[in-house]
């Protein structure tokens, strides 16, 4: 087999700017050129995925970057036929980058009668031939577990904790960590421990799915500056309530910080005229237009991360090690700057 000198990855539709921007970072830190596998992947008419590879692959360590995000479906079968055509071409190992994982909210049977469908794509994944998955903050850690196959499951929260620090750092002895739900504590309790924050939960309760009867505030949010932590935004409605009843309780000022921005219906709108001050998302998920032009909504890149996790992936190295605040100060160096 021949020598692999670099990692080669390719992108399907679902995100081509992260992809763009993992390999231009993944280029600064080799101090040579690593571009996008020349490739095309297309739609007949009647909407089949077609994907064509004008590059030779024969032996290479394949990344292929494909969050499986709106529209869900087709981008899982753009990832799914990407991995094919590169089983089918001889490289040597196939990598899913997976920067949002869709279909992970369906991780267990809720009620009789019901998919686990996470499992299912899991199933899918490791069929298609892909032998490593890379993904950030999976709805539910135990999907790790779905795989027989590594699953390296980075976290946003430390590059949040350096956002955090840069964008408040004359007032974070009064930040409290709100956590939006009871499910959703470690989450926001690892964010609070970066910080030296304290933490606090919404306590919501639902009469029927997607109604939020009654939310309480466990915790002391009186004149904080409450910070809500979770790892995905769909519709806003709970997430608007819940900085709402904070503001009710108490607090100074709402902010979010919440990594895979799904953002969908009238999410933007709500965002927009809510009484946060600002949503600080990734860019896992492609900003549309509409997000972009929206004032109180920022974007914290993760094309440093990925392109380290990739780059440590590829040489054998400890993608754990992305973990550490002193790493990662490193690789975002520039974008956040050392207090």
């Amino acid at each position: 087999m021949a020598s692999v000198e670099q990692p080669k990855v390719i992108s399907g539709n679902a995100n081509l700017a992260l992809a763009k921007s993992v390999s231009r970072r993944m280029s600064l830190h080799r101090g040579m050129s690593v571009g996008l596998v020349d490739a095309r992947v297309e739609r007949f008419n009647d909407g089949e995925v077609f994907v064509e590879v004008f590059e030779n692959v024969r032996g290479e360590d394949m990344f292929i970057l494909q969050p499986t995000s709106r529209p869900a479906n087709d981008n899982l079968m753009e990832l799914l036929i990407i991995a094919d055509a590169l089983k089918r071409s001889s490289a040597a190992r196939i990598t899913a980058v997976i920067p949002y994982f869709g279909y992970a909210r369906q991780d267990r049977r809720t009620k009789a009668r019901t998919p686990i469908t996470a499992k299912l794509v899991a199933n899918m994944l490791e069929e298609a031939g892909i032998e490593r998955v890379l993904t950030l903050d999976l709805h539910a850690t135990q999907i790790q577990g779905f795989f027989d196959i590594p699953v390296d499951n980075l976290y946003a929260s430390p590059v949040f904790a350096l956002d955090v620090k840069h964008h408040f750092k004359d007032r974070m002895d009064e930040i409290t960590v709100v956590s939006p739900d009871v499910g959703g504590v470690a989450r926001a309790r690892e964010l609070a421990q970066r910080i030296g924050a304290p933490l606090s939960i919404v306590d919501k309760r639902r009469e029927k799915p997607g109604e939020v009867a009654e939310m309480t505030v466990i915790g002391n949010v009186k004149d904080r500056t409450c910070l809500i932590v979770d790892d995905i935004v769909d519709t806003a409605g709970t997430l608007c309530k819940a900085a709402e009843v904070l503001m009710e309780n108490g607090a100074k000022e709402v902010h979010s910080y919440i990594t895979h921005g799904v953002l969908s219906g009238p999410a933007v709108g709500r965002i927009e005229n809510s009484v946060m001050k600002s949503l600080v998302i990734t860019d896992t998920i492609e900003a549309t237009p509409e997000i972009k032009a929206t004032g109180n909504i920022r974007i914290v890149p993760m094309a440093p991360m990925f392109a380290q996790a990739i780059l440590n992936t590829w040489s054998g190295t400890s993608v754990s090690s992305l973990f550490q605040t002193e790493t990662l100060s490193a690789i975002y160096e520039g974008i956040y700057e050392a207090d």
